[in-house]
């Protein structure tokens, strides 16, 4: 069961010109979080990834995506 979550998060932020810190803010979480998303550390629940894409105005499955 090699899969892996790939995700978009970094650039889609950055697209919109927010900080880790601005776009944590958004979601209610740390920096810290964000950036251990963004590199792939951390997989953020369902929860987590719904507020990511709707702060981000992205469908979910724009963000994250499995690396079959």
């Amino acid at each position: 069961m090699g899969d892996r979550l790939l995700n978009t998060l970094k650039a889609e932020r950055e697209r919109l010109g927010l900080t880790q810190a601005a776009l944590a803010e958004a979601v209610s979480v740390s920096r810290k979080t964000i950036n251990t998303v963004e590199n792939g550390i951390f997989l953020p629940s369902t929860v987590l990834a719904l507020k990511l894409a709707r702060a981000l105005g992205r469908p979910v499955e724009r963000l994250f995506q499995l690396n079959d």
